[in-house]
């Protein structure tokens, strides 16, 4: 099968059945859309997704934010402490101009208000399957107001898709051992990719560093 055509495998976490049921049959609904696995929890879905053959992973995780035990966030973290680079799109009924940047923060790709529609979702879902991120469906400039930079200075060059990939996990609190092992590089390219941000940016250190990407909506 050409890799065009070939299936989007799905994995799904929300604690309420009903829920998950529709999202199940919402996005069987769509063409290459395959919901392979769900659960009710992070915890759980964890669980599901290490029972999966390793020949067949998932190409996206769908995962509401707010869950008894472990919550979208913590299965965010834990999938990146893993090593785990699958793109996740959170989902929340609450529409708070904080949680956009904390989505970026954990490490996740997409964040999608429940109240999306289906050509929403749909669209988010081939997105990060693609290597892109969605990251701003409610209004952010007040989260940009709060975490704003003084220095706004243009960057000394572009970004590529890799260093706004770090730049996130950055932003995340990740150390260059876990951001290596989340992209699949050795440490010393990562070492080497921060410093080469940190010179575009014109910071001294990391955290500036996220601070004014967030501030120029970089990431």
């Amino acid at each position: 099968m050409d890799p065009i055509d070939a299936p989007l495998r799905l994995a799904l976490a929300d604690d309420q059945a009903l829920v998950r049921s529709g999202l199940r049959a919402l996005l069987g609904g769509f063409p290459r859309l395959q919901v392979v696995v769900e659960a009710g929890d992070g915890g759980s879905l964890l669980q599901a997704l290490d029972a999966l053959a390793a020949d067949a992973p998932v190409d996206v995780i769908l995962s509401d934010i707010r869950m008894p035990g472990m919550d979208g966030f913590g299965l965010v973290r834990a999938l990146r402490a893993r090593g785990i680079a699958t793109p996740v799109v959170l989902l929340t009924t609450f529409d708070d101009d904080a949680l956009p940047l904390q989505a970026a923060e954990a490490g996740a790709q997409g964040f999608l208000l429940k109240d999306a529609s289906p050509e929403d979702l749909h669209e988010a879902i081939l997105r990060v399957a693609a290597g892109a991120t969605l990251l701003a469906p409610v209004p952010t400039d007040p989260v940009r107001a709060r975490y704003a930079y003084r220095d706004q200075a243009a960057p000394t060059d572009t970004f590529n898709e890799r260093e706004v990939s770090i730049l996130r996990l950055l932003a995340g609190g990740y150390s260059n051992k876990e951001i290596a092992r989340a992209v699949f590089l050795s440490e010393g390219t990562v070492k080497n990719y921060v410093s080469e941000i940190l010179d575009k940016l014109g910071t001294r250190d990391r955290t500036r560093a996220v601070l004014k990407a967030i501030t120029l909506r970089i990431i």
